[in-house]
């Protein structure tokens, strides 16, 4: 609970000190004299920061929540603000403009890949299963730009009522990949989430690596002509919350692999990389939302056997999506996605396979635009919906819709862009002008 937002959104309410006191010993060990206290300290602290006396200390207010445009859901409104995001974002070699998960510089002869993921919020009670799966997919996003993974750095917040042994446990399953990878963890933070103002237990965090090569594969260089190779793939963060909330919590541990990354590596370290145009780690929104930003960062056409695709999914998480009811073309799979001529295609697999991870050419690349699945005789266009696949019992009640206002949210969201921008404008012309000459 966000006791400070609970006061701001009730500022008015003569019995906010009474009110708030009792949502404070709700969850907090305390008696009403202290909760009081809280209360009112609380409340001054909210009268004082939010009488807003800087255009500094405000923001131009969309009334659209991230819930309802759907942002971090992987569908199309998270994938329309990170668009935008990538238009206020510097120039690099790759940027988020690129529609990659990692951005890209060069340093002298070598290119750096920085990447950095949150990890899942439904894994919050669950440190060692958070902490190993956001590690691996931050390397899963530097692996697919050809680059090999050097270091980690981490941030952990956890609310002020957590368990301190989850910094522990979190710091586990990071670790875990970390040793297993000979990739160190050489940086972090620890901090509470809102300090004093935030009461309960939740952990949030993230995890960010670098990586360096001679060679990069980014999404834009798919070609015409190109076959789409794709390993078997177990899920991760994704599909072990889905296990936990459905009370299939065996299905868990077929997550618990270092696959992707062996099979990553068996390229990268070889002189095959070379031989590859592009790389994608099946996760945003699955092969539905990969797939279109891959054609748009291409300007191809993409084409993708279901069948094929089927095939190659770890069979106890298969089974799992199918009774679920849950479309394993729209959800994260954590497969590579490997995209190169077909010339190279044998080679390629081969040196796959030869990591322990199974592979098999699923699709191909073609002149034109968006992304197809192929299932016999049939093609149709293979579209993100407005939230990745329904995973968990209140995803399932949330809906995949896109709202009906969903354009009138976009104008209000366009327009607290535009804010942003000419706030970012005019501190940076101030400052440009105290800047000493030469």
């Amino acid at each position: 609970m966000d006791i400070e937002g609970y006061a701001r959104r009730h500022i008015n309410d003569p019995d906010l000190i009474e009110k708030l006191a009792e949502r404070i010993m709700e969850f907090k060990d305390v008696d009403e004299s202290y909760a009081r206290k809280l209360a009112e300290a609380v409340v001054l602290e909210v009268r004082n920061a939010y009488s807003k006396t800087s255009f500094l200390l405000d923001y131009h207010r969309t009334g659209v929540t991230m819930g309802k445009f759907g942002v971090g859901s992987r569908g199309t409104g998270d994938f329309y603000v990170h668009s935008k995001i990538a238009e206020m974002c510097g120039e690099a070699v790759v940027s988020s403009r690129d529609l990659d998960d990692a951005g890209v510089v060069k340093v002298g002869d070598y290119y750096v890949s920085v990447a950095i993921d949150g990890i899942h919020s439904r894994l919050s009670e669950f440190p060692f299963i958070a902490g190993f799966h956001v590690t691996r997919a931050a390397m899963r996003d530097v692996l697919v730009m050809g680059s090999s993974p050097i270091a980690l750095f981490s941030d952990i917040h956890i609310a002020d009522d957590g368990d301190v042994s989850k910094i522990f446990d979190h710091l586990a399953g990071i670790t875990a990949v970390s040793e297993l990878t000979g990739v160190p963890l050489i940086a972090g933070s620890t901090l509470r989430i809102g300090g004093d103002m935030v009461i309960g237990e939740r952990m949030t965090g993230a995890v960010g690596c670098v990586g360096v090569s001679r060679h990069i594969t980014p999404r834009r260089d798919a070609r015409e002509g190109d076959v789409i190779i794709l390993t078997e793939g177990a899920g991760g963060g994704t599909v072990a919350t889905t296990a936990i909330y459905y009370g299939m919590h065996e299905v868990v541990e077929e997550t618990i692999n270092l696959d992707f990354i062996f099979a990553a590596r068996s390229i990268i370290e070889s002189e095959a990389v070379k031989k590859v145009h592009a790389m994608s780690d099946v996760t945003n929104g699955g092969i539905r939302g990969d797939a279109e930003e891959i054609s748009r960062a291409s300007k191809t056409a993409l084409y993708f056997d279901v069948g094929k695709i089927r095939r190659l999914i770890n069979r106890r998480v298969l089974e799992m999506l199918e009774e679920l009811e849950i479309d394993f073309m729209g959800v994260s799979i954590d497969s590579l996605m490997v995209i190169c001529p077909e010339e190279h295609a044998e080679e390629i697999l081969e040196r796959i396979r030869s990591s322990g991870v199974e592979a098999d050419v699923v699709g191909w690349v073609e002149k034109g635009s968006g992304a197809f699945s192929v299932d016999g005789d049939r093609i149709e266009p293979l579209r993100p919906r407005f939230r990745e696949s329904a995973y968990t019992p209140v995803k399932k009640m949330v809906g995949e819709d896109k709202p009906e206002d969903f354009d009138e949210m976009r104008r209000r969201v366009d327009e607290a862009f535009e804010k942003a921008l000419e706030k970012k404008r005019r501190v940076v012309e101030r400052l440009r002008r105290e800047i000493p000459p030469g």
